[in-house]
């Protein structure tokens, strides 16, 4: 068993610690996300959020400093017999060694149902940029697709990185 922990562990640790004393919310443009037909959303107003019991990491991509945006597809399939509440999740992990990457250096958005972009906020720990889970949260019918688009342009043309998609899964 490897001892070495990760920023992105570290992040998701501290994220849950959060959520579970109630800290973290959802910023209105995550919060206004439309679901699509086979993904709704199990958060409740005024209900504690549940936490993740594990994730599945999807390939990761270096972060792209050339005033472009470049798409990042999260792709999860619910291969079980059960229903499962999923929550896709974008990490933009800063060099080890630095400088850390502040949500004003890159400009997330999310495709919406109807196609359009829509802007997401990032929180930011340990040098990592995350988009919400709380607001992300899903119930996957069993069978069924996850599919989310997220449209990521760096601003600030220093910034170095790694793009690192994954899903949490929940129960």
């Amino acid at each position: 068993m490897s001892l070495k922990i990760s920023r992105p562990r570290v992040a998701a640790l501290v994220l849950m610690a959060a959520l579970l004393g109630g800290v973290a919310t959802a910023g209105p443009a995550v919060a206004a996300t439309p679901q699509s037909s086979t993904a709704t959303s199990t958060a409740l107003p005024g209900q504690t959020p549940a936490i993740p019991t594990e994730f599945v990491d999807l390939s990761t991509s270096a972060l792209v400093a050339d005033d472009v945006s470049h798409e990042v597809t999260v792709t999860y399939r619910n291969d079980s017999s059960a229903d499962r509440t999923v929550a896709p999740q974008l990490l933009v992990e800063s060099p080890d060694g630095g400088p850390f990457l502040k949500p004003a250096d890159v400009r997330v958005e999310r495709r919406t149902a109807t196609g359009c972009w829509e802007a997401v906020e990032l929180g930011s720990q340990t040098g990592t940029l995350f988009t919400d889970l709380t607001a992300a949260q899903r119930t996957l019918h069993a069978g069924d697709t996850l599919t989310e688009v997220y449209r990521i342009t760096v601003l600030t043309t220093e910034a170095e990185g790694t793009v690192h998609p994954r899903v949490a899964l929940y129960g």
